[in-house]
């Protein structure tokens, strides 16, 4: 498939005359082609409009012509071949083996939400007979279902090209839920965006749906953005990046007329608590594992161990020269963007000047937009003065806070902002202190870890991505796994509707063989 620089609204591919983009390969240092044409406020209208029109027949469509359709989609990304690895390589920096294994994970999660699209539990159907009888009132017939929110605005992350982006979980989640999508591409995916995008669009037509259930839209800046949350048809917003970014799209929201939620995944340390008897029965494994978790990917997983908090003595002491060690032998390597590698850098610079010492640094190297790893460690009373320390860097760097005592593990642990992952390397020894730690934790993340480190993210029915703030901007959603698709769905309670008015899922017969409450018992009635 040839990419165009084309934007894709509804059925239409469209070339923006707002601004001139191009794609950047950040390994080879070079613009790539072709030239994309950028949009603006016209072409934000024109897709929201599409989709608010969609809207109705798309949600009302049968389940499994939702599902089949999102199982097309994954069909046709994989229908794509090298020519979609060898893009988003060249747009990532990425090794070839990471997006193989992205696309398995995007492919994987679309037919995850096509198997919870058939089973039709999300709908959360639930029927309350009447009680004409009742004394002293009567009580109506109550019946309740979720339905889509409706248009939802997506947009694409930078440190995943297909499963935070176009065809990734916050889109699949809305797809399923029975919202059209409206996708921001990332300005250092445009090559990727356009690819998947087609093979959305293409899904689309195939499947027989209303073409503004997806489109595409690209621009220079934040301006097209912002258009996009601002329009009234949009009503949830999925965004993966920065604080800064995702507080900005929050307050646009909040400021509409109807103001609209948010999901937003933003900034997470990910703190560690590498407790005694572990430390003591196989610090030199941990130590080895922590590094590589810390500059997997070059640290740019919103997941990387940012912090490791531990109790001072000798087999702290092994762990650090251990992970010194390690984290010596890393290579300089290749950053997302030139962007993304200058913050890193400026952090860097503001963590040498906070006051933690810098205990070692990986090897330099001549690699375009590069990062080099770095290990710092200070101590608790430190850290607890030096708000900056407790703050995301996005790449391969880490913080040692070391503790006096299990009192002062626990102030540091209650002084963590919200996060999405916190983890205990633990053994039998350490169960007490791990009990004192755990409802701590339990009020600042949205995922814990027991013996292993947070940079996996499992697509499943149990997984949570997502944490109180600033992990994300509502710890009640996950942006990962089959719960996801609830952020798209609120629920509707009809009193009293004749039967001929009754959705399928809460008509007598059940036609559609779902589980459902009736009169508080849980099964197919």
């Amino acid at each position: 498939m040839k990419i165009t620089g084309e934007m894709l609204i509804g059925a239409s591919a469209v070339r923006g005359a707002d601004a001139t983009l191009r794609a950047f390969d950040p390994a080879r240092n070079i613009d790539l082609e072709p030239a994309f044409g950028g949009g603006g406020a016209a072409e934000v209208a024109r897709a929201c409009e599409l989709a608010e029109a969609a809207f109705d027949d798309y949600r009302h469509a049968p389940l499994e012509t939702r599902a089949q359709f999102l199982e097309a989609i994954a069909d046709n990304i994989i229908a794509l071949g090298d020519t979609l690895i060898e893009r988003a390589m060249a747009e990532s920096a990425l090794p070839k083996a990471r997006l193989e294994g992205e696309r398995a994970r995007t492919v994987g999660q679309l037919r995850l939400f096509a198997s919870l699209v058939r089973e039709g539990r999300w709908l959360a159907a639930t029927l309350d007979s009447a009680q004409p009888d009742r004394k002293p009132l009567p009580r109506s017939d109550l019946r309740l279902q979720k339905i889509p929110v409706g248009p939802v605005a997506v947009f694409g992350a930078s440190n995943f090209p297909l499963a935070f982006s176009v065809a990734g979980g916050d889109t699949a989640s809305a797809f399923a839920a029975g919202c059209p999508v409206v996708v921001k591409s990332h300005p250092a995916h445009l090559g990727t965006s356009e690819l998947v995008g087609r093979a959305v669009q293409k899904a689309v037509a195939d499947s027989g749906l209303p073409e503004g259930v997806f489109s595409l839209v690209v621009g220079e800046g934040n301006a097209i953005g912002e258009a996009l949350v601002a329009h009234p048809a949009i009503q949830s917003v999925g965004f993966t990046g920065s604080r800064r970014g995702g507080l900005a799209l929050v307050d646009i929201a909040a400021k509409r007329p109807t103001p609209i939620p948010v999901f937003a995944e933003m900034s997470s340390v990910n703190p560690v608590f590498a407790l005694p008897s572990a430390l003591e029965a196989r610090g030199d494994k941990l130590a080895v594992a922590y590094i590589d978790s810390v500059t997997l990917g070059v640290g740019q997983f919103c997941t990387n161990p940012g912090l490791v908090i531990a109790l001072d003595g000798p087999d702290l002491d092994d762990f650090i020269d251990l992970a010194a060690t390690a984290i010596m032998k890393k290579d300089t390597q290749t950053m997302l963007t030139s962007q993304i590698a200058g913050a890193y850098a400026s952090g860097i610079k503001e963590r040498d000047e906070s006051g933690a010492r810098n205990i070692a640094t990986g090897v330099k190297g001549k690699a375009a937009s590069g990062a080099l790893p770095v290990l710092y460690r200070v101590n608790a009373e430190e850290f607890l003065a030096t708000p900056q320390l407790s703050g995301e860097i996005f790449g391969p760097t880490s913080v040692i806070v070391i503790c006096r005592d299990e009192d002062e593990m626990i102030s540091v642990a209650r002084h963590l902002e919200g996060q999405l992952t916190a983890t205990l390397l633990m053994e039998k020894g350490d169960i007490e202190l791990a009990r004192r730690l755990l409802p701590v934790l339990e009020r600042k993340a949205g995922r814990i870890l027991a013996n292993g480190f947070p940079t996996g993210v499992e697509v499943s029915y149990a997984m949570v991505h997502g944490g109180p703030f600033p992990a994300t901007s509502d710890s009640r959603a996950t942006s990962v796994g089959a719960m996801a698709i609830e952020r798209f769905l609120r629920p509707v309670c009809y009193q009293d509707l004749p039967a001929a008015l009754l959705p399928q899922a809460l008509a007598d017969d059940n036609p559609l063989s779902l589980w459902r409450l009736r009169d508080g018992e849980l099964g197919p009635n």
